[in-house]
Parts: structure tokens; C-alpha cells; sequence
């Protein structure tokens, strides 16, 4: 076994590794850019040794620096995790070179999968069923859209480099073809340095169910079960369980097998996972293989009791499998879900910035959680949106899926927007439980699960009471501790009057909310909203605020974080606090700019100066964090004004866009 080894990247999974290793005795180095300088990973690890600047290409993916690093170190292997260059078989090839060993697949087994065009013809050899297409190599646009016809629509534009569902668009329609194949080239080129292209069949009604392989150097081989991740999101998967709900033993048995047949057919060696879709009729295609450890894989370690880096490690080492396929565990069932800094309020925009707070569930019996950060952190805009994963096990998937629900309960992230909320809401809808979702299902009630619910009256009271309390600690360090003083509101008095405030809210749609607090004599307040009212008490401790309201008793948490306030309890939501005191000029004109939300690559300009628009019409595509982000007009106008040309970088809250609206 090794004494030392570097880890390749950064996040999550290099504190997933470092955790294996550290059990193991084994040393372990980080790597870090300028932008993870403290990271955890870099906190963790035994030492750390820096690569370059923030931008990737210039630091986890520079092969020289990395490999520099590893020999600096005195490490004797790198664990590459997933993403950057763990499915780089030149880099695989650099280690072996330099004396390091690749704690991953041969080189020629990454290629062999890497191509999805060739990796279909490879398994077809080995009696794996695949998806019908079109995957001629070297095909031209003119090519794949004389194809289509013979695919048939609805299909999947797909990056034959690709992987983690970059470069793949669905395509209903035939004029909606040439657009997602200039996208798909476009996204594929940017993330893998390959724009070609192939066409699927697209199987409507299909789950994602992928299989668990792993492979040694003496022969063996053979799978780990299988991991059902139909919720997905633009190709990415979202939520992830274990085992696939629904599945019969001769079908996952079947599946299993052809699993271990596609590894072999390339000599495999480590940790893989071969995807499959399983239409509804029960039949099963061959999509793609990951020749890496996949950010899913705790589910498979929490149904069988292993730990898959260890085997990787073990593997790697040059040691047999520790187990035969009959003497595989598998017990209860294990969901995931990802949580990930991004505002679906605002299309999934990610997020950027320094994690106010970052509250995540403990650990324990049934309930896991990997992060690569800790509240005070920075996210840094350069790389993707993942910050945590919240993995729940359970004798069954209801008790799994229940455990999950009150994980996310404790979750929250202030500063730094995250997709927690509608994690909740997907595990909490009725297709979900009754395993009624595929591939396409989340796309379908999106619209419906990122609507913001408007907030109860008592949400509105609780935020409300953490202002005042705020505002009231601030007051009586200057004028006492008089709870009907005007001061103690800062608002608007008459002598002789207790005071008066009306206390305005903004929901995420724009939405404004009035309630109207008076200051009582015995320490409490009254309130007024719409044609409701009454009397309000409550008390603050922490971030726990316990209000009176027409619910009765209620406690929130509520973290504020200058003038938004995130609550979580009844209902989790986002309020802003529109302070009256605060300056309103130029208020309209920021309303006519669009201004970039991260640094990052206009990839499309679809507008030009002097262009009406209507809303909803894309204006341009901001690659950033790893994806390509559609801006679209926010409503009717012409367009005054734009900010950059197709390639140009963009530093954030650069005007992207601004316009005259139609109405002026």
C-alpha cells in the first residue's frame, strides 16, 4: 500500500479521499489554484502544494504542475477523484512516465470509453445492447441533420467526448436541430477540447440506471449493484439512489452482467460505471462509461458497507478485489441528493461568494454528509456548483427517503444562494415516492417546483420579529431599553403615540408584502397585514425565533444576511428587506441593464444595438461555472446597448445588456 499520495482536485471529493486515507494511514497532499487558498480540502490534508492561478486550464488541469507537485511531494500515486483529469488518458500516461502511479483505469481503457461514438461499437461486440443513432466519425452538421431523419425525433444531440451531460441537448423538433448542434459543438469544444458530435435515439419515458464495476489486475472483475439517477436537470443528475426502486433480480442481474462484460471489453482496472437507460418495457440500452468514481457514489457504499476508495487504493496497489460477486452485501436502500450553489428563482443561476453560514445536518445512524466547505468559505465562480451531498439510508427507500427530508430541513446557506428548497420539494411530490419519474420528469414540473410559494403570514411575522429585535438591540445600546420608543422601530412617530412602523418584504417574484407593527407598553407589538391582525410576542435566541401568529406558536430559524433574511420551517424561503431609508436613485436605470452575475465567456451574442426584443427572448449565453447560462430578456424593450462580442470574458456585474423598455 502506499505511504503517500496527491490528490488532483478539490472540493468534495479530495475531502471524501483524504477521509479514506487518513483511516488507512496513508499521507496525503492537496493541490490548490489562488482561488482555493484555505479551502477545506487544503485545510485537510496532511500538506498542499500550489498549482497556479484560479482558472482551471492554468492549475488542476496544467498536467505539469500537477505532476510537479506529486514529485515535490514525495507522493508515489495520484487520485485523481472526477472531473479535471480524471478521465484524461494523456495524463494517466504522464504519470506512468514520471514513476507515479494512476490510481484510475489504464489509458487505453479511457480512450477506448472516452469516444462515445466508439465506445457504442466496442460494446456491441461484447452483446451490449445499445440506443439506435447516427455516430459516423468526423461527421459534419449537413451529416447529423440528414441523419436525424433516420434516427427520428425526439433525439439527443450528444458530445461523443462528452460526459456529466455536457454538449448533449434533446431535440423535439426538426427545426430546433441546427441550434442544438452549433450549442452542443460549442460546450463540447470548451469542456473536453472535441466538438464531435453523435445523434440518439431519445427513449421517451426511460430511467437512468447505471451500474457499479470495478476490475483488478488479476482478472477479476465484477459490479457493486446498480444506481437509479432519472432526476436530472439539462443531463444532470440531481437526485441518486440505491438500489434502482422497482427492479426485478433478473433484470438487475441481467444488467449487472452486461456491466462486467463492457469493463472487460477493454481490460478495465479500478472503479467504473457503465449507464444504461431502462425503457418502460423493461429494456435496457447501453448510454456511456465513466471511467472514474462517480459523485454517486456513497448510495453504493451505504447498501453494501464498502468504502469504494479504499478499493481504489487497494487496486491500484496492485491487490485482488477484496471480495468475490456472490459475497457482495446489500442492505436497505440509500437516496442522495446534491446540493449545489445555485438560484433556480433565477434559472439556476450558480452562485458565488463568501457561505455566510452553511448549516448542514450532523452526521449519524443513516445519515452522511460530504462537503468541501465550512461556513466562511468562499465559492469560487471558476469551477462547478457543488458544495455538499446529503446521503440518507433507511431499511427501505421510504424510511431513506424520510431521513433525507429532515436532512434538508437543517440545511440552509446564507450569503451564497443555494437549490435546497426545491431538492425538498422534489422528494416531498407524490411521482417521486411512487417512483413514477424518468429522465424527462423533472423538466416537466420544473416550472411548478422552482415557483416560489408565497410566504404564510407567520414567515412574514418571524422575519419581521428578527428585524425589530435586530433594530431594538442597536437602539438600546443609544436610548434605553424602551420597546414603545419611536426608536426602537426607527420609524415614523407622533408625541404621545406608540410607535408605528410598516415593514415592507419582497418575496423572490418581485412580490411586495406590507405588515404593519405597533409598539405595545408591555414589550410586545401588534400587527396588521391585508385585513388580518393582531397581537404579537415572541422571543430570539441565536437564530431560532419563536413567534405567536395565527398558526399559534411557531419556531423559525432565521439568518440574516444584510437585508435578506432565509428562513426555514414551515416554509423555507427568501425575504427581502426593502429598507425605506435607502437611497433610490438610480434605482429605474439598474432595472434596464442586465449585468453578469459571475466572470465568465460570452460564448453567443444572439442580439445587436437598436434590436427589439420581447421577454423571454435570449439575448446572449454566458459560459461560467462549467455551463453555459442562457440570459433572456426580463421584459419587452429595445436594445440600447451591448457589452461584449462573441469570445470576449466578462468580469462580474459587467453590463451585459441594457435596453429601453417597450412601454417607454
Amino acid at each position: 500500500m502506499f505511504n503517500t499520495i496527491l490528490i488532483a482536485n478539490r472540493g468534495e471529493i479530495a475531502c471524501r479521499v483524504i477521509a479514506t486515507a487518513r483511516r488507512l494511514g496513508i499521507h496525503t497532499v492537496a493541490v490548490y489554484s489562488d482561488a482555493d487558498v484555505g479551502a477545506r480540502h487544503v485545510r485537510l490534508a496532511d500538506r498542499a502544494q500550489r498549482l497556479g492561478p484560479a482558472p482551471a486550464a492554468q492549475s488542476y488541469l496544467d498536467m505539469d504542475a500537477v505532476i510537479g507537485a506529486a514529485l515535490a511531494s514525495g507522493a508515489q500515486a495520484i487520485h485523481p477523484g472526477y472531473g479535471f483529469l480524471a478521465e484524461n488518458a494523456q495524463f494517466a500516461r504522464r504519470c506512468a512516465q514520471a514513476g507515479l502511479i494512476f490510481i484510475g483505469p489504464p489509458p487505453e481503457a479511457i480512450e477506448a470509453m472516452g469516444a462515445k461514438d466508439a465506445a457504442k461499437r466496442l460494446v456491441v461486440q461484447a452483446e451490449v445492447p445499445v440506443v439506435p443513432g447516427f455516430d459516423a466519425p468526423g461527421a459534419d452538421d449537413a451529416q447529423l441533420i440528414k441523419a436525424a431523419d433516420t434516427v427520428g425525433y425526439p433525439l439527443l444531440v450528444k458530445a461523443a467526448a462528452g460526459g456529466g451531460g455536457r454538449g448533449m441537448r434533446r431535440v423535439d423538433v426538426p427545426d430546433a436541430l441546427a441550434e442544438a448542434i452549433a450549442s452542443a459543438r460549442r460546450e463540447s469544444l470548451a469542456a473536453f477540447g472535441d466538438d464531435t458530435l453523435l445523434l440518439e435515439r431519445y427513449v421517451t419515458g426511460a430511467r437512468h440506471v447505471e451500474v457499479q464495476v470495478f476490475a483488478d489486475a488479476h482478472g477479476n472483475a465484477l459490479h457493486l449493484f446498480e444506481r437509479d439517477c432519472s432526476v436530472q436537470r439539462r443531463h444532470q443528475k440531481v437526485v441518486e439512489e440505491a438500489p434502482a426502486p422497482g427492479l426485478d433480480e433478473a433484470r438487475r442481474s441481467a444488467m449487472g452482467a452486461a456491466a462486467v462484460r463492457a469493463a472487460q471489453a477493454v481490460g478495465y482496472r479500478g472503479a467504473g460505471t457503465v449507464e444504461f437507460l431502462l425503457a418502460p418495457d423493461g429494456a435496457f440500452y447501453f448510454l456511456e462509461m465513466n471511467t472514474r468514481l462517480q459523485v454517486e457514489h456513497p448510495v453504493t457504499e451505504l447498501i453494501t458497507g464498502l468504502d469504494l476508495v479504499e478499493w481504489q487504493l487497494r487496486v491500484a496497489a496492485g491487490e485482488p478485489l477484496p471480495l468475490a460477486q456472490a459475497d457482495i452485501p446489500r442492505r436497505g436502500h440509500a437516496i442522495e441528493v446534491r446540493l449545489c450553489a445555485e438560484d433556480p428563482a433565477r434559472g439556476f443561476m450558480p452562485g458565488a461568494g463568501r457561505l455566510d453560514t452553511l448549516a448542514l445536518p450532523a452526521a449519524g445512524p443513516g445519515r452522511r454528509v460530504d462537503t468541501g466547505f465550512e461556513t466562511g468559505d468562499s465559492v469560487p465562480s471558476h469551477y462547478d456548483s457543488l458544495l455538499a451531498k446529503l446521503i440518507a439510508w433507511g431499511e427501505d427507500r421510504e424510511q431513506a427517503r424520510a431521513r433525507l427530508l429532515a436532512m434538508l430541513a437543517e440545511t440552509v446557506t446564507v450569503g451564497v444562494p443555494s437549490n435546497v428548497a426545491l431538492l425538498e420539494r422534489i422528494l416531498a411530490t407524490d411521482d417521486f415516492a411512487a417512483v413514477k419519474h424518468h429522465t424527462g420528469w423533472l423538466e416537466g414540473v420544473l416550472d411548478g417546483l422552482v415557483a416560489p410559494a408565497p410566504p404564510s403570514i407567520d414567515a412574514l411575522l418571524a422575519a419581521t420579529w428578527r428585524l425589530a429585535s435586530d433594530e431594538r438591540a442597536a437602539a438600546s445600546s443609544r436610548h434605553g431599553n424602551d420597546r414603545a420608543s419611536p426608536w426602537s422601530l426607527a420609524g415614523p412617530f407622533r408625541v404621545g403615540v406608540p410607535a408605528q412602523r410598516t415593514v415592507h418584504w419582497q418575496t423572490a417574484d418581485q412580490t411586495e408584502h406590507a405588515l404593519t407593527l405597533t409598539g405595545r407598553n408591555d414589550g410586545g407589538y401588534d400587527w396588521q397585514c391585508d385585513d388580518l391582525d393582531g397581537p404579537l410576542d415572541g422571543r430570539l435566541d441565536g437564530v431560532a425565533v419563536t413567534v405567536d401568529g395565527p398558526a399559534g406558536q411557531q419556531t423559525w430559524r432565521v439568518w440574516r444576511s444584510g437585508g435578506t433574511f432565509d428562513l426555514a420551517g414551515p416554509q423555507r424561503l427568501r425575504l427581502h428587506y426593502l429598507d425605506p431609508l435607502a437611497a433610490e436613485a438610480g434605482e429605474e436605470e439598474v432595472e434596464l441593464r442586465l449585468t453578469a452575475p459571475l466572470p465568465g465567456k460570452l460564448v453567443q451574442v444572439a442580439v445587436e444595438v437598436g434590436q427589439r426584443v420581447a421577454k423571454g427572448d435570449l439575448l446572449l449565453v454566458l459560459e461560467a461555472m462549467k455551463m453555459e447560462h442562457r440570459i433572456v430578456a426580463p421584459h419587452d424593450g429595445v436594445i440600447e446597448s451591448v457589452g461584449g462580442a462573441t469570445g470576449d470574458f466578462v468580469p462580474a456585474a459587467a453590463v451585459l445588456v441594457s435596453f429601453v423598455p417597450e412601454e417607454t
